[in-house]
């Protein structure tokens, strides 16, 4: 395996922005020499990037026989748009250097858990706006995501919100401008193929998040597979011994959602 460090920082960024890049060696005794690469971007309500939702995130996506990524991106005191700017820059770096690092360049998934699910989730309603291929100085569509894995993302700033994320977000504009932000209106053709998990039970990030990001996919016919599971509350992670801390686990049926989204990824190599 190789291990890259890659500088993703913008004019808004922070100093420690990076993405932590997992590349599975090319063997020729193995007849698999590109592969996809999943992006993964911890939660910590745009405060900080949690380390439970991070390296071992990535580690089961290589277990399962695919490259993988870790995003530490701007986070408080930084303000939209630093974060997705970053994500694109990673985005536009793997698909650039696809065949040095044996990447399946029509293969980047993005996943995110809880505000970074809400991160992700922009990055895949913005992506092709000019403004984003303006500012990191390319054309739009090597700022295509191919998927997104969502684990109880921050979706909504309306009724459900996690009003404290979109404060951290925005700061000053947040009056004005949360609105804008809340991503079920947001959807559109320009969406890729999703997969979602949530539990009944979060009461951190309520499930109607999930569910009106679900619905709104759905109305616009962007294929989506969701699992609401009834045990758990927020931040699960994992959900097993691993990622256990303050009570974040484990919930064995809750779990699930590894193998869950192997088959998802799976299906979308055809």
């Amino acid at each position: 395996m190789r291990y890259l460090t890659l500088d993703v920082k913008n004019s808004g960024s922070m100093d420690y922005a990076a993405l932590s890049l997992y590349l599975i060696d090319d063997s020729p005794e193995i007849d698999i020499h590109r592969r996809p690469v999943v992006v993964v971007c911890p939660g910590g309500g745009y405060v900080f990037t949690s380390d439970r939702e991070a390296e071992i995130v990535a580690l089961q996506f290589l277990a399962m026989g695919y490259h993988a990524a870790v995003l530490r991106y701007s986070v408080a005191p930084a303000v939209f748009p630093a974060a997705v700017l970053e994500l694109g820059s990673a985005v536009v770096q793997l698909r650039e250097h696809g065949e040095e690092w044996h990447i399946r360049t029509d293969r980047i998934v993005v996943a995110g858990f809880s505000a970074g699910g809400h991160m992700a989730a922009s990055y895949c309603m913005f992506w092709n706006q000019a403004w984003m291929g303006e500012r990191l100085g390319v054309q739009s569509g090597l700022l295509r995501p191919d998927g997104m894995i969502l684990g109880y993302p921050v979706i909504t700033s309306g009724k459900y919100g996690h009003q404290d994320s979109f404060r951290c977000l925005l700061a000053g504009e947040y009056g004005e401008r949360k609105g804008d932000f809340s991503l079920e209106f947001c959807v559109g053709e320009q969406v890729p193929r999703a997969f979602v998990w949530h539990t009944w039970e979060d009461d951190g990030v309520p499930v109607q998040n999930s569910l009106l990001l679900v619905s709104a996919l759905t109305e616009h016919h962007i294929p989506v597979e969701f699992h609401m599971f009834e045990k758990g509350g927020h931040g699960l992670s994992l959900v097993n011994r691993l990622t256990n801390t303050c009570g974040h686990g484990p919930e064995r049926a809750a779990e699930a959602w590894i193998p869950l989204v192997h088959q998802w990824m799976e299906r979308g190599l055809d």
